[in-house]
């Protein structure tokens, strides 16, 4: 805004003192000050108000004065409360310096012309910025990128003073400001990501609106750029892989202006997320034919010759083929309905992105297919390292699932299941088609559990693990009670501990010793508890076969 708007403005009650030839300059902030040097917290186009603490004799002005204008401050307004009229010597310093200078009356506080100017500039900066985010988007709509989302948000933290952040469905950070400063701590993200979700689903219009610590956020959606909200075929479906801006501001009170300008934000973003949508056709069209040879029961040498394209598509510079793991993906709705395989794909190719890798690109060396309502992901490992028991590690599911469960449970709550099938890795060709099997086989262990997003590893497959899932939901029931309610409720009575002294004990292999030391008692003591158990239950603990029912009681429980 110019000087010459702010002495217009009669509510501001600014008096002219001089430099009147100097009301065009620009005012692009507001500083009040009572520092005899305050250069150091200066950038360059304030009105600087000041109530004359900073003055004791007539020399003190021309140092003043010479400093603001070192700074290239646009205007000095001093207030009239502390002295009635203002010192001659300031008003000949400012003249000297031609640095426009105002007189503030005293009835007005600093206050109220500092909210006046942060208005009207940021309402500019706003006008401005929009401005730029329009051409930045027909550039990246027409041609070449305009430098990503990351560009936008660096506008909107110097123009706006917004922090701002692009998120994915689980929480993980697809663009994030250069200048902003700390980011907040990944258990933020994935809380702004599953309150979005959850707001999203209850059909509330955005933004939404959410205070994490003491820190307010404002969540937009970030839709596909050709599609519009009203388009979507089911909200349950895109909802779990639309993107989101986090912006560290309350939304509720901003004008319509500032909020059409953020929207404007999103289709940009929404442009950026199509394109590296359309450049994982090529990952993706790879592992559908992988995927379509492995079915077809194709010969292991033609499987191999995919492989081999594949790998540097994946894994650029790797040389040599890497080793491989499967991983099925299925969405279910409990209307009975299953979201289509390229929903899966979609929301697939976003649970096996690097967790600690910021960016689009962290999902770029995965390839997913979908055939039918799953989906199928083909992941390259350089290296497979083996523990010390002789199995080899690759992706977990367990970590998997650390990843994702929170964010995607409020994307599912009350209506959906995400549930996944992870296999061991292959070295060749010929194990894919097992692997394949092995993942599914996988994933059928997982849905037999309870919870909105689940997982199973190949290792569960050799196990009782394996088993238990498929109990009938009756018969798990009377099983568990009938070794278990007796010592729930003595513990509830004289909190005895029963249970957790069984469970120690049967992870001591029954060593009297070692669970002894483990529950830090002494061995008479744990002789005891073990001995109320047996009575209770009319169980004994020295036999195997009671060994093992007590076992399967308290993995079913």
């Amino acid at each position: 805004m110019r000087l010459r708007a702010l002495l217009d403005t009669d509510a501001l009650g600014l008096r002219l003192l001089g430099g009147e030839d100097e009301l065009d300059r620009t005012v692009r902030g507001v500083m009040t000050t009572d520092l005899r040097d305050p250069s150091r917290y200066l950038s360059g186009g304030e009105l600087v108000l000041t109530g004359l603490a900073w003055r004791k004799d007539a020399d003190d002005s021309e140092a003043f004065v010479r400093l603001l204008v070192q700074a290239q401050v646009a205007a000095l307004a001093a207030g009239e409360a502390e002295l009635r009229d203002i010192p001659e010597d300031l008003v000949l310093a400012c003249a000297r310096h031609r640095l426009p200078l105002f007189a503030v009356d005293e009835s007005v506080a600093f206050a109220t012309i500092t909210e006046h100017v942060v208005r009207q500039v940021s309402g500019e900066r706003a006008g401005d910025l929009a401005a730029v985010v329009d051409r930045h988007r027909r550039m990246m709509t027409s041609g070449p990128a305009g430098g990503g989302p990351d560009v936008v948000l660096d506008l909107l933290g110097s123009d706006l003073d917004l922090r701002a952040w692009v998120l994915s469905p689980t929480g993980r950070p697809i663009a994030a400001p250069k200048s902003a400063g700390p980011a907040p701590d990944p258990e933020t993200f994935v809380r702004l990501a599953a309150e979005h979700l959850a707001a999203t689903r209850a059909g509330r219009p955005g933004p939404h609106r959410v205070v994490v610590d003491g820190t307010t956020y404002s969540l937009f959606p970030v839709r596909s750029s050709g599609r519009a909200p009203q388009a979507a075929p089911d909200v349950r479906e895109t909802v779990l892989t639309d993107w989101l801006l986090a912006v560290a501001a309350d939304a509720a009170d901003w004008p319509e202006e500032r909020l059409d300008l953020l929207r404007g934000v999103t289709q940009l973003i929404a442009v950026e997320r199509d394109r590296r949508e359309a450049s994982r056709t090529v990952r993706r069209r790879l592992a559908q034919e992988v995927l379509e040879l492995v079915q077809s029961g194709a010969a292991p040498a033609e499987i191999a010759a995919r492989l081999r394209v594949a790998a540097p598509v994946l894994l650029p510079g790797l040389g040599a083929a890497p080793h491989w793991q499967v991983v099925v993906a299925r969405v279910e709705w409990e209307d009975g309905a299953v979201a289509g395989g390229p929903v899966a794909q979609s929301l697939l190719e976003e649970v096996l992105a690097d967790p600690p890798a910021t960016g689009p690109d962290a999902a770029d060396r995965v390839a997913v297919a979908h055939t039918g309502d799953e989906a199928v992901a083909l992941v390259p490992l350089p290296a497979v390292s083996t523990e010390h028991d002789g199995s080899e590690t690759g992706l977990l599911a367990d970590a998997l699932l650390r990843s994702v469960r929170d964010a995607l449970t409020a994307g599912l709550d009350g209506d959906g299941r995400l549930t996944l099938g992870v296999s061991a890795a292959v070295h060749s060709a010929e194990g894919l088609r097992g692997a394949l099997e092995e993942a599914r086989h996988a994933r059928g262990v997982a849905a037999a559990r309870p919870g909105r997003v689940c997982a199973a590893g190949h290792h569960e497959l050799a196990s009782h693990v394996l088993l238990l899932p498929f109990v009938p939901d009756d018969v798990r029931r009377a099983f568990t009670a009938r070794l278990l309610d007796p010592l729930k409720e003595y513990d509830r009575r004289h909190r005895a501990e029963l249970i957790p002294t069984l469970e120690a004990f049967l992870e001591s292999d029954g060593s009297w010793t070692r669970c002894a030391a483990r529950l830090h008692l002494h061995v008479n003591t744990l002789r005891y508890r073990v001995g109320r158990i047996e009575q209770l239950t009319g169980r004994d603990l020295s036999r195997l076969e009671d060994k093992l029912d007590f076992f399967l009681a308290l993995r079913m429980s």
